[in-house]
C-alpha cells in the first residue's frame, strides 16, 4: 500500500500566500526514535529525517539540532508518533516467487503429524477439483516424529489418481503420489541421479520421496505457472514482505521466467521491493544477464547481481555434505552436488564476466570445499568479489580462520537454528554441535554476516530472526539460556546483519541499508526497539508502516490502494 506524493498532499502544512514552495517537494518525518547502523558499523540515533521528491534522504536530524522549517525546508510532514524508526529490513536470502506461490498453493507448514498433513491435503484436493496437479510445500517428518519419510501410498489414500507433488520444508526433497511417479516415469529401474536419491521400498520400487537432484525427475513434469500466475505470486510476496518491514531481498535462484515477471512489474510501475537477483545456475545467468550483471533498474529496485550455485543439500533430508558420517545414518555423509574442481569451474565461469557468486553450502565438508575453491581462484580473480556462502550452517571450527581469510560473506538465517535444533542434534551428535550455526565465532574471526529467512522455508520475519540471533532460543523460550549460547550476537550486531551488512552483501551499500544523506528513504516504523527489546518483545513486534524510496508501502492502520507516482 504505497502512498505517493499526491496522497501525501493531505499532510501538507497550512501555507501562506507570501511564502513560495520549495523547489523540491521535500518531506519531513519526525517525532521518531531513530536508529541506524553508521558507515563505520556503529549505532547512530536521530529524531527525524528529510527526504526529497526522488525518495533520497537529504538530511538526518539529531536531538538538539535546529529543525527544518515548514514551507521553506519541506512541504510535507509525517508525524512518527514517537515510534522507533529503523532502516528497512533486508532479507539477504529469500525466494521471492517461491514465497508468493507458497501463499497461493497447499501449505503444510505447521502440520503437527502425518495425519494432520493428510487431512489438509485431502481437503485441499477436494476444494480444487479443477487443478490437474496438486502442488504444495512445507511438510517435515521430523516435526511429525514419524521416524521415516512419508510414502506415496499414504498420499494415494487421500488424493486418488490425480498427481501430487509436495516439497519438503527445506526444498531439498519432494513427496509424490503414485500418479505423479507414473507421470514422471520413475520406477524401480530408474537410477539415482548424481547428487540425488530416490527413497525405495525393499523391492526397489520408489517409496514416494525423492531427495535433492532426484526431485527434478518429478518437478519437471509439473505444469509450469503461466506469466499471469507469476505476476500474482510476485504481488502476493511483496505484500507479505512489506507487512514484516522487509524493503529489499536477495532473490536466490532467479529463473528467466522470474526475471521477466520482475521486469513486467517494473515496466508497469508495480515493482516496489528492491530485488538483488542471483540466477539459478550459470545457464540462467547467461539468459538473464548475457555478458555481465545488469545495471540497477527502476530506481534501484532490480538488479541481477550474480549466480546461485548448489554444492550440497539440507541437513534435515541428510543431503548436507559432512566431513564424517551422519550420527543417525552412519552409511552416508550426504549428497555432494559437485566436486571442488567442478565448483571452481562454475565459479570461474561466472567470475570472469563479473558476476557475484553465491554458493549453497550447509555441511562442514561443503563449507570447507567452497573455501578451498575461493582460495584456488583468489590469484586469478582479484578485487572486490564478495564471494557469498549461503547458509554456512555447520562448520568445522578449524575452518573459521580459513573462512575469514577467504573474504567470503556468511549469508545465514538465524531462525534455522531454532527450527533445526533437535534435528541437528540427532544428525550431528554431540561432538559437532560447537560448529553448528556459529554466528559469533564467524563474526569474531572477521567474517561479515548477512541475515535472511530462506523464505518460504521459514517465514520472512526479521523480528523473529533478531530474537533468535540474540537468544539462541525458540519461540517457546527453549532451551533455557540458549542453545550453544556462546554463539549469541549482540542486538547491534544482529541489526547490522539485517540492514547495512545485508546491503553490503549485495553490492548495495551505497544505495540502501542505512539511513544517511544520499541513501534511499527506505525505513520502517515499529513499536519495539531492537537494541533493548527482549526476544519475546521482538517476536511480537508490530510494524506500523513500511516505506520504500519515500513511498509508503504498508500501513497497519490504513488501507491504501497500492500505487506509485508515474515519475517513480
Amino acid at each position: 500500500m504505497i502512498v505517493g506524493r499526491a496522497a501525501l498532499a493531505a499532510l501538507l502544512l497550512a501555507s501562506s500566500s507570501s511564502v513560495s514552495a520549495p523547489a523540491l517537494a521535500d518531506t519531513l518525518v519526525d517525532n521518531v526514535r531513530g536508529e541506524t547502523i553508521g558507515a563505520g558499523g556503529q549505532v547512530e540515533q536521530f529524531t527525524g529525517l528529510l527526504f526529497d521528491d526522488a525518495g533520497t534522504i537529504r538530511r538526518i536530524i539529531r536531538a538538539g539540532e535546529k529543525k527544518p522549517r515548514p514551507r521553506k525546508d519541506y512541504q510535507y510532514h509525517v508525524d512518527g508518533k514517537g515510534r522507533v524508526m529503523l532502516p528497512g529490513m533486508i532479507d539477504a536470502h529469500a525466494h521471492v516467487m517461491g514465497l508468493g506461490f507458497a501463499a497461493l498453493s497447499l501449505d503444510l507448514t505447521g502440520s503437527t503429524s502425518l495425519r494432520d498433513a493428510l487431512d489438509r491435503i485431502g481437503r485441499f484436493a477436494a476444494e480444487h477439483q479443477d487443478r490437474p496437479w496438486i502442488v504444495g510445500r512445507g511438510w517435515n517428518e521430523v516435526v511429525w516424529n514419524l521416524g521415516r519419510f512419508p510414502t506415496a501410498a499414504e498420499l494415494d489414500a487421500v488424493t486418488g489418481n490425480r498427481p501430487v507433488w509436495l516439497e519438503r520444508v527445506d526444498g531439498h526433497a519432494g513427496w509424490a503420489n503414485t500418479a505423479a511417479l507414473k507421470a514422471a516415469g520413475v520406477t524401480a529401474a530408474t537410477k539415482d541421479p548424481s547428487g540425488g536419491r530416490i527413497e525405495r521400498n525393499p523391492d526397489g520400487t520408489p517409496q514416494g520421496v525423492l531427495v535433492d537432484a532426484a526431485t527434478s525427475l518429478v518437478a519437471a513434469r509439473v505444469p509450469a505457472p503461466r506469466p499471469e500466475d507469476r505476476d500474482v505470486a510476485l504481488a502476493t510476496a511483496q505484500q507479505i514482505l512489506f507487512k514484516r518491514g522487509v524493503t529489499a531481498a536477495a532473490d536466490m535462484g532467479t529463473s528467466i521466467e522470474d526475471w521477466q515477471a520482475y521486469r513486467r512489474a517494473g515496466d508497469a510501475n508495480r515493482l516496489y521491493i528492491r530485488i538483488m537477483a542471483y540466477a539459478a545456475g550459470t545457464e540462467q545467468m547467461t539468459l538473464i544477464g548475457g555478458p555481465g550483471p545488469s545495471p540497477w533498474l527502476y530506481q534501484d529496485r532490480l538488479r541481477l547481481n550474480g549466480v546461485k550455485l548448489y554444492l550440497d543439500g539440507a541437513l534435515g533430508s541428510r543431503g548436507a555434505w559432512l566431513k564424517a558420517p551422519y550420527a543417525d545414518a552412519p552409511a552416508t555423509r550426504g549428497l555432494p552436488q559437485l566436486s571442488q574442481t567442478q565448483l571452481g569451474n562454475l565459479m570461474s565461469r561466472a567470475a570472469m564476466d563479473g558476476f557475484q557468486v553465491a554458493v549453497h553450502a550447509i555441511g562442514d565438508q561443503a563449507n570447507a570445499t567452497v573455501i578451498g575453491a575461493i582460495g584456488d581462484l583468489a590469484d586469478t580473480y582479484k578485487g572486490d568479489r564478495r564471494w557469498r556462502i549461503e547458509h554456512a550452517q555447520i562448520l568445522d571450527p578449524k575452518d573459521y580462520a580459513r573462512f575469514a581469510a577467504s573474504g567470503a560473506i556468511a549469508s545465514m538465517q538465524p531462525f534455522h537454528q531454532t527450527s533445526d535444533r533437535i534435528m541437528a542434534e540427532a544428525r550431528l551428535g554431540p561432538d559437532r554441535l560447537a560448529g553448528a550455526y556459529p554466528w559469533k565465532s564467524l563474526k569474531a574471526a572477521g567474517v561479515r554476516l548477512a541475515f535472511g529467512s530462506d523464505a518460504p522455508v521459514e517465514a520472512p520475519d526479521p523480528w523473529a530472526g533478531l530474537a533468535a540471533a540474540i537468544s539462541r532460543q525458540g519461540p517457546d523460550g527453549e532451551p533455557a539460556g540458549g542453545w550453544q549460547p556462546q554463539e549469541r550476537l549482540t542486538p547491534a550486531e544482529a541489526l547490522a546483519a539485517y540492514t547495512a551488512d545485508a546491503a553490503y552483501a549485495g553490492f548495495a551499500e551505497q544505495r540502501f541499508g542505512r539511513l544517511a544523506p544520499g541513501m534511499k528513504a527506505d525505513f520502517v516504523l515499529v513499536d519495539v526497539d531492537p537494541l533493548t527489546a527482549s526476544p519475546a518483545q521482538l517476536r511480537a513486534a508490530r510494524v506500523a508502516e513500511t516505506w520504500i524510496g519515500g513511498g509508503r508501502v504498508w500501513s497497519a492502520e490504513e488501507k491504501v490502494e497500492t500505487s506509485l507516482p508515474s515519475k517513480r
